[in-house]
């Protein structure tokens, strides 16, 4: 019987073999549909980039590191091999659970089961102030930032005002987590390091960075000796470090924080994310992230065979606290959803209860500095930044991105050199 006009016809095909819909194509996503390589199920990942992207590494495009291609490969390449998936390329705009289908614009994908790995927005807890103060998750919002952070020393090249080179040559983080500090780090090796020679009129070494933080101290969930050690190794590299620094105004002239207004035109977001909007798809209330609470097997209570898994669950440890959303949190996730569905659709037994494993906690500061958490050892200082390195290089998908990483950080530690300092865009 054909859909009616105003519902294109859901996608199932005939095959009779159970249909998994995976939405994001992350760390969990792809992890979940890695899972069910061998299970007899027609998986289909929907994702709105073509690509999948490391973004632990993302803030070294923004800061002129690394290229995009670097950190991202294509998602039909990845899943090339494994038969039983197909790759969609659209943006999920709803979900019709009565019907079980997926909702893109002019079309429907019809699931037995749901797997909903979105990933996650930066938030500005009601404010307006993405224009002048842009987060980083994607690689538009990187190379948007690259290209303000660039443009700021060319046009305090270009300026005769000295109010206004100040304000061009100064660069406000807020967030203290571990984007904020790596950004604050990796911007002040590039004023006081790569470009130090490279301008004229100015001293790019005599750029102001800035970084906010709320709360107390640095890197929160880390112990605090690490988080002491994360602030002096910043201070070294000349950023000012400001805790209990609430943000009261961003515009584009500056910050305003504690009453005292900070000139700037380069302010970046580090502060805060939201989740997908996967409770509204769904109709259910979310937490202030926007994240939608879960089962023990990380399903939606109410909802037949739907699971929630990386920056879009909510989901409680033994200790009654969400679990962070990282890397891992997602991977592990995905792999354990998608053995469940797995067992489900072979009617074998399956531990019903998800537990996340730590593999610690990583952030690097600059040059030589990082520190590292593994809960029964933490280390700081060169090692933690060579395990830090070698970390990333591990999870980076793809042996040319591992080459090619490895290479730039090491022509970057012999050099001082950053080698992708491209202006892109239409930032003017």
């Amino acid at each position: 019987m054909a859909a009616p006009a105003d519902r294109p016809a859901n996608e199932r095909p005939d095959d009779g073999l159970p249909r998994v819909v995976v939405v994001g194509a992350g760390f969990g996503g792809l992890a979940a549909a890695k899972a069910l390589r061998p299970s007899p199920v027609r998986v289909t990942v929907i994702d709105r980039h073509n690509y999948h992207l490391f973004q632990p590494l993302l803030y070294q495009v923004a800061t002129a590191g690394l290229s995009p291609a670097d950190i991202a490969a294509p998602i039909r390449s990845i899943l090339s091999k494994q038969r039983n998936v197909e790759v969609v390329l659209g943006t999920v705009i709803g979900i019709d659970t009565t019907a079980r289908e997926v909702v893109l614009a002019g079309r429907r994908i019809a699931y037995d089961y749901l797997v909903v790995a979105a990933g996650a927005r930066h938030a500005y807890f009601g404010r307006d102030w993405e224009t002048h103060a842009p987060g980083l998750k994607t690689i538009d919002d990187a190379t948007a930032i690259r290209a303000r952070i660039l443009l700021a020393f060319e046009r305090a090249e270009s300026t005769g005002d000295p109010a206004l080179r100040r304000q061009l040559l100064t660069f406000v983080l807020v967030g203290g987590g571990p984007t904020g500090v790596e950004m604050a780090g990796a911007i002040a090796e590039l004023a006081k390091r790569a470009l130090a020679k490279d301008f004229r009129n100015i001293d790019p070494r005599a750029a102001r960075i800035i970084l906010l933080e709320g709360a107390a101290g640095l890197l929160a969930g880390f112990p605090q000796t690490l988080s002491d050690y994360a602030r002096r190794a910043l201070e070294r590299l000349g950023v000012e470090v400001r805790t209990e620094a609430m943000v009261e105004a961003i515009d584009r002239d500056g910050v305003v924080v504690a009453g005292e207004r900070i000139g700037t035109r380069t302010v970046i977001w580090a502060a805060g994310v939201k989740a997908s909007p996967a409770a509204d798809w769904f109709a259910i209330a979310a937490d202030p992230y926007g994240r939608v609470k879960v089962a023990g097997d990380l399903s939606i209570p109410g909802l037949n065979d739907v699971f929630a898994i990386g920056d879009t669950a909510l989901f409680l440890d033994d200790g009654g606290r969400p679990l962070p959303g990282l890397a891992p949190v997602a991977k592990q996730q995905g792999a354990f959803v998608g053995k469940l569905i797995g067992a489900k659709v072979a009617g074998k037994p399956h531990d019903r209860t998800f537990r996340y494993l730590s593999a610690g906690k990583l952030a690097t500061i600059g040059r030589s500095a990082a520190v590292v958490d593994f809960g029964f050892v933490r280390i700081k200082g060169l090692l933690a930044w060579i395990l830090w390195g070698a970390a990333h290089i591990y999870f980076l998908i793809g042996f040319r991105n591992k080459l090619v990483v490895m290479l730039n950080w090491l022509w970057a530690y012999i050099t001082f050199q950053q080698g992708t300092r491209l202006i892109t865009g239409s930032e003017n």
